[in-house]
């Protein structure tokens, strides 16, 4: 079969987003025995052109459409990128009479809803290098649709088991020949790469658990290392760890620093970072591995707006860790994410005060915060009568404490505008 793969974004939310999802997905298709092609929208000044003579060409028996992000997160002035994306979907009407599946991150966040706003054919919530496959097992007759792992249909919900690969390795890497070279090797392009899925911490606002599990499983070392040393001879020079925590477990951390360390590595690359579970052999590590920044999601000063949040650390220990960072000469952008239920002006000061006590080299504030389905915030903001029971959330809603809407933007604003170092989206 030919299946066309198809990313619709052409925003770019913080940095440019590359679509390294998607080409494992095609990777894994192209493996089981199909032909595959892909048309990557923020590539082309004129993506419909491409579009359409793609189509004409490769005659697609599947279109596979990925959805990343919904929103740009953005209480004021909020970006809702579906829009676009069934825009998309119904102009690909009158140019094929494919069926077209949904994927990716942010569609497995919204599955029933989501599929049925797009105005799509078929959905798969999870892992679309194992449910795509299987899916086109079953479009062939090789097995039953109630076989496909995370398949959804209009109107009927879940149709196949939820599932996830058990084995990483079993997933295919990223090939440095199939991605677009001439972005990824631009020296201010940061390329996403994952060596981790799933995640335990279950932070009140977070979707991660509904995306990937809360088992973090993980590819071997020695897989991952012999994949980088691909990309560096690509000329690939910078890496983005897009691991939900790069430092969990820590001694799996550990191991693939020492690993890039003896390969001869000399790409530059970031992480994500749980402030705990950072011992100082960990960050010397990071360091005389490449890692020249990380992101450091404290979230919070305040001991009270830890425990809402659910945090399983506390501002003395990120405070250790912070300053392990810097002895390593690892630059730190701090995370505040001001709003959420319980918090005070008094909260808010003394998260502020923490912050700049840090002594960042960036720090970025957030006031309000997403409300994503399944989460313990949205059940504390049904609770406090902010959003409908059942409400499918997918318009973005934002929890920010009642009493604290008029005072909070501004003070933020102000306190930021004396500190070239914050940044207020």
């Amino acid at each position: 079969m030919n299946i066309l793969f198809i990313s619709p974004n052409t925003e770019s939310v913080n940095m440019p987003v590359y679509p390294v999802g998607m080409h494992l997905v095609a990777e894994a298709v192209e493996s089981s025995g199909h032909q595959v092609a892909i048309v990557d929208m923020f590539e082309y000044q004129d993506p419909w052109t491409v579009l359409e003579s793609t189509i004409a060409r490769f005659r697609p028996h599947v279109v596979g459409i990925s959805i990343r992000n919904i929103d740009d997160q953005s209480r004021e002035n909020t970006k809702f990128f579906l829009k676009g994306s069934r825009e998309v979907i119904r102009r690909l009407r009158s140019l094929t009479a494919a069926p077209i599946v949904l994927g990716g991150a942010g569609y497995s966040i919204f599955p029933e809803i989501g599929l049925g706003y797009l105005e799509a054919d078929m959905g798969l919530a999870g892992e679309g290098e194992v449910a795509l496959p299987a899916l086109l097992r079953a479009m062939e007759g090789l097995c039953g649709y109630d076989q496909v792992p995370g398949l959804y249909h209009p109107g009927i919900g879940r149709v196949g088991p939820e599932q996830a690969a058990a084995d990483l390795d079993s997933c295919p890497l990223p090939r440095p020949e199939s991605l677009s070279l001439t972005r990824v090797q631009s020296g201010d392009f940061w390329m996403p790469y994952q060596t981790r899925r799933g995640c335990p911490l279950d932070c009140s606002y977070c979707s991660t658990g509904s995306i990937e599990g809360r088992r973090i499983r993980q590819r071997s070392v020695s897989a991952v290392v012999d994949n980088l040393q691909r990309f560096q001879e690509a000329g690939v020079q910078h890496i983005f760890f897009v691991d939900n925590t790069f430092n969990l477990p820590q001694k799996y951390a550990k191991r693939l620093c020492q690993s890039m360390i003896h390969a001869g590595l000399t790409l530059d690359w970031c992480a994500i970072v749980y402030p705990t579970y950072l011992d100082g052999e960990l960050a010397d590590l990071m360091a005389r591995a490449g890692c020249s920044q990380v992101s450091l999601g404290f979230e919070s000063g305040s001991p009270k707006m830890l425990s809402a949040l659910n945090k399983r650390f506390s501002a003395p220990e990120v405070r250790e860790v912070s300053d392990r960072l810097a002895a390593a000469g690892i630059r730190r952008m701090g995370f505040l994410l001001f709003g959420g239920p319980g918090e005070t002006k008094e909260t808010v000061e003394q998260s502020l005060d923490f912050a700049e006590s840090l002594d960042l080299e960036a720090l970025k504030i957030t006031v309000g915060i997403r409300i994503y389905p399944g989460t313990q915030l949205a059940r504390e903001a049904e609770r406090d009568g902010l959003i409908h029971q059942g409400e499918s959330l997918l318009q973005p809603r934002f929890y920010l404490e009642p009493g604290l809407r008029k005072w909070l933007p501004q003070r933020i604003q102000d306190w930021s505008s004396e500190r070239p170092e914050s940044v207020v989206p």
